[in-house]
């Protein structure tokens, strides 16, 4: 028997208007009865489906020049989950379902491969253009969201027009991401790039991604907790690009999030660049960020961010909140319109922070007002807080080092540019620290309160 299972052989039509979801899903069921095999998207047409449900050892091959297209017809998406996705991280009585365009459960040996297009149809669930963002409705769905599935391989295939997280796998166990795209709508709200959620033994490499929400983020969502950990992920040589975090640890997280590594990749045009953010009762711990350029400016802020390089946060989004520790960053270039923030909302949150040979560029080109803190998602600050921006600002954290750390300032910097370090009731070592305040008269490093910092080498 042959483990071809071309989808215009089961009566796909191709034409862009026919809902071909029945046939696609009659091939992929074959494949699988078969004992495996690879479904075939042929070339040269656009095949408009519904849901899809991909089956263990089955390999789905979008052929270069094919388009598989999500329906923009609600009715059309036929699998649902009741998500955190849309309600702010935890799961309410009034928390609607949303959507999958491609879904598997409990698959084993899985892919999605082939350089064709797999199309989200998010345009299709826009309710209106408010300038910077659209406004969505609640119905729309993933793109592809895999469940508790193990041995899973995407490839190639290049996603666009998300109209929620466009890869989301939750509870997924030997993961290899490769040279996908996606290509979103920059101004559709919660259009993630790649989203691991409790996932184990991941690695994401020579992905392009270009979306308005978070670019990579892992999470521990609450709303599948028998699922584990989010651990042992390595992410490199990507090129990323978004109006929110373009590499993020959280916020939504319940469980741990441990063993990251982040490598070799370019961040560009970006509103944060690497976010460790904490906002639930969770532990974020062995986490190294290195050989990477970082280029952020600051956006509307509807998007949460405000043009940090790097972002290190603990603030509670709903109730508890857990530890940050033993995170690093090193061998790191960036160029940015804000300033690092690493800032808790007490002490005892944020401890063994380190930062070896990172080089930190403020200069001011964009047309957003600057001079703001964004603690969000922070319960209490809905909106970014005014306050100068530092180069580099410490607040309520432990075990901070700054080894061979450079700052700069570039161009004329705006009134609000200040220090090169501020310090606020944390504990930080200086090892080779090089950096001038923006302006004649202000200090260098600024101590606030009890702050405690420690000069051990000049630079």
């Amino acid at each position: 028997m042959s483990s071809l299972f071309d989808i215009t052989q089961f009566g796909a039509v191709g034409d862009g208007a026919h809902n071909d979801a029945s046939a696609i899903q009659a091939a992929i069921d074959a494949a699988h009865t078969a004992g495996g095999g690879k479904v075939t998207v042929p070339a040269g047409r656009t095949y408009l489906s519904g849901s899809l449900v991909l089956r263990s050892h089955v390999e789905l091959h979008i052929e270069r020049g094919a388009t598989l297209q999500a329906s923009g017809e609600w009715e059309d998406i036929t699998e649902r989950q009741v998500v955190t996705a849309l309600s702010s991280g935890t799961v309410r009585d009034d928390t609607d379902a949303s959507g999958i365009f491609l879904a598997a459960y409990n698959a084993t040996n899985i892919a999605v491969t082939g350089a064709g297009i797999i199309d989200g149809a998010g345009r299709h669930y826009v309710l209106e253009d408010q300038g910077e963002i659209y406004a969505m409705p609640v119905s729309r769905p993933f793109t592809l969201f895999f469940i508790d599935c193990e041995d899973v391989t995407l490839t190639e295939t290049t996603y666009r027009d998300g109209a929620l997280w466009t890869v989301r796998l939750t509870g997924c166990e030997s993961v290899r991401i490769n040279g996908i795209r996606i290509r979103n709508d920059m101004k559709l709200p919660n259009a993630d790039g790649i989203d691991l959620d409790r996932c184990r033994l991941v690695r994401i490499s020579d992905c392009d991604i270009r979306c308005p929400d978070d670019a990579i983020s892992l999470k521990a969502c609450e709303e599948y907790p028998d699922s584990g950990p989010c651990e042992d992920i390595t992410i490199t040589n990507c090129v990323l690009e978004t109006r929110s975090s373009a590499v993020v640890i959280g916020v939504d997280a319940t469980s741990p999030i441990r063993n990251v590594t982040v490598s070799n990749c370019v961040i560009r045009a970006s509103h944060r660049g690497l976010s460790v953010n904490l906002g639930q009762d969770s532990l974020y711990e062995n986490i190294l960020f290195t050989n990477i350029t970082i280029e952020t400016q600051i956006y509307d802020d509807r998007w949460w961010g405000r043009g940090e390089p790097i972002y290190v946060s603990a603030y509670p989004w709903h109730e508890g909140l857990g530890t940050i520790r033993n995170v690093r960053f090193s061998h790191i270039v960036a160029r940015a319109e804000n300033g690092i923030l690493i800032s808790g909302f007490e002490p005892g949150h944020i401890e063994d922070i380190v930062f070896d040979d990172v080089t930190v560029e403020l200069a001011k080109w964009g047309p957003f007002d600057g001079g703001f803190i964004d603690n969000r998602p922070y319960r209490e600050e809905p909106r970014p807080i005014s306050h100068p921006t530092s180069a580099i600002h410490v607040h309520n954290a432990e075990g901070v080092e700054f080894r061979n750390t450079r700052v700069r300032w570039a161009g004329d910097s705006p009134e609000y540019f200040a220090h090169a370090l501020e310090v606020d009731s944390s504990d930080v070592t200086l090892d080779r620290f090089a950096g001038d305040a923006a302006h004649p008269g202000l200090d260098a490093v600024k101590h606030v309160g009890n702050a405690r910092v420690v000069e051990v080498a000049r630079a």
